[in-house]
């Protein structure tokens, strides 16, 4: 699309402009000690208070270990990371501030600014583990307020390694994030941001998000490697009034403990003009694509070309829900093409320090889906050249659902949930389940299961326009005369083999 070559151009535009000319200062000239011991954040931000206020220019850190509390970068002002030099968060939780615009707390923040950046081969690493486990010491003695009674604190209350808030032109190249104590890196509200060749190691503690983009517009996010914890690709909207808009991500790798890419939870605004390409999501414990509005939010023009996800625990979830009284959430014109997955029968995190959770049991390998609520239809979905690979071994003793129509009827709403593919415990089909849609496109979708499985392949329920051309269903196990598609209240159904 036109739109994204001129955001391309803009954000390189603006990149550019970023470092022309840009006068590059030391930090150590300033005073800081890379010694891995000394407390810098003072003098790491009255480096950055006097680079903005002089005609801005680049904070270079060079090889070294240099301590900091919380620091905000200002207008015009790029903080440029050698190889070898490392900003290492403070381990005590009493040096990070929680801004009050934010109401975030962050190791590195930019509120209100233009024209800023972080640059270069050097590591962020706010050290959250340690940081969060010493807030929670705290919290036993009743100095800092624990709401969520949770042995953990709620995430606002722990550190971020970035928080950019209301910023424009943002350049981040190159660094490797590490071990944040929430959410690792969030832009809220932000317009032009250029993401590009991070490394992302975000595992060690809950939430621990890879990128968070919340009511931002113009934003490319290419050539990065993220191993988070929690969701990867976060698209979230906070506020009613809020815009996700114009969003290309491409050529990266992400690994996660939960959802690959992810729309949602939170989500009360507009999101519009989203592109994804050659994307690979590994060890997912949840989803691998999950495109959700349940607080109100209305979402349209989604395009994920080119997908390969390897142990994922659900390849496919696209779901409307109603949180919030009164909402009338909507999707539509959803596009997902070029997508090979495979689905373990196993559990897809085994290893992370914080995996997924297990009472979502019992149930058996669940679906993709499709699923919208009564009288709120997700409409106009395209899937195009799908190939998905399931276990089976679906056991009806262990975990059953039927498909008649009183039983597919019963199956419950759950538009109040938070919206988890594993939410309706067993699913009626080993496929796809979908349920409450308008104009469903599948076009040369392969869908196979490697063992029993008693389910069939696809069941389609309360669905207007439901267009099959090429379907492939592969269950060598399953008696020949076994009905792999069962449809209930399908009006305008075709099936073109």
């Amino acid at each position: 699309m036109k739109i994204f070559k001129r955001i391309a151009l803009i954000l390189a535009l603006a990149s550019m402009s970023l470092l022309a000319g840009a006068k590059d200062y030391l930090a150590t000239d300033f005073g800081a000690k890379a010694d891995g011991e000394t407390l810098n954040t003072s003098i790491i931000q009255a480096a950055i208070d006097y680079i903005s206020a002089n005609g801005g220019g680049r904070l270079v850190f060079r090889g070294g270990d240099f301590v900091t509390g919380t620091i905000y970068i200002k207008s015009d002002v790029t903080l440029h990371l050698e190889a070898g030099a490392r900003l290492l968060g403070s381990l005590n939780p009493w040096d990070y501030v929680r801004d009050p615009d934010a109401n975030w707390t962050s190791m590195i923040f930019s509120i209100k600014q233009k024209n800023i950046g972080i640059t270069g081969k050097g590591e962020i690493n706010c050290r959250g583990f340690l940081v969060a486990t010493k807030g929670v010491d705290y919290c036993h003695l009743g100095l800092i307020d624990d709401p969520l009674k949770l042995d953990r604190l709620q995430e606002a209350k722990r550190p971020e390694n970035l928080h950019f808030y209301k910023c424009e032109n943002i350049t981040v190249t190159g660094i490797t994030l590490r071990d944040p104590a929430s959410w690792n890196q969030q832009y809220d509200k932000c317009r032009n941001i250029y993401v590009d060749g991070l490394t992302v190691d975000a595992k060690s503690y809950w939430n621990n998000d890879g990128i968070d983009i919340v009511d931002c517009s113009d934003v490319i996010i290419r050539n990065c490697d993220f191993d988070a914890a929690d969701d990867v690709y976060c698209f979230k909207s906070h506020s009613k009034d809020g815009l996700s808009e114009n969003i290309l991500v491409e050529n990266c790798r992400g690994r996660s403990s939960a959802n690959g890419i992810k729309f949602g939870t939170y989500t009360l605004g507009k999101f519009k003009h989203f592109r994804f390409k050659n994307m690979l999501i590994e060890d997912t414990y949840r989803s691998a694509i999950t495109i959700a509005t349940v607080d109100g939010a209305q979402i349209e023009d989604v395009e994920i070309d080119g997908l390969r996800s390897i142990h994922t625990g659900n390849p496919i979830f696209i779901r409307t829900g109603s949180r919030r009284p009164g909402e009338n959430p909507y999707m539509k014109d959803i596009v997902i093409k070029n997508v090979y997955a495979e689905v373990p029968f196993d559990k897809p995190d085994a290893g992370y320090m914080y995996e997924g959770p297990v009472e979502d049991l019992p149930r058996n390998v669940c679906a993709s889906g499709i699923q919208g609520i009564p009288g709120m239809p997700i409409q106009n979905i395209t899937l195009e050249n799908i190939e998905i690979v399931y276990p089976g071994k679906a056991d009806p003793n262990y975990a059953f659902r039927g498909c008649t129509k009183a039983e597919l009827e019963a199956i419950p709403e759950l538009e109040k949930s938070y919206p988890e593919f594993s939410n309706w415990k067993e699913l009626p089909a080993w496929g796809f389940y979908i349920r409450h849609a308008e104009n469903v496109t599948f076009k040369n979708v392969k869908i196979s299961v490697a063992d029993v499985d008693y389910r069939p392949a696809i069941v389609a329920d309360d669905v207007n326009g439901l267009n099959f051309q090429g379907v492939k269903i592969d269950q060598p196990s399953a008696d020949k005369k076994k009905k792999q598609i069962i449809t209930n209240n399908v009006k305008k159904f075709k099936n073109k083999k």
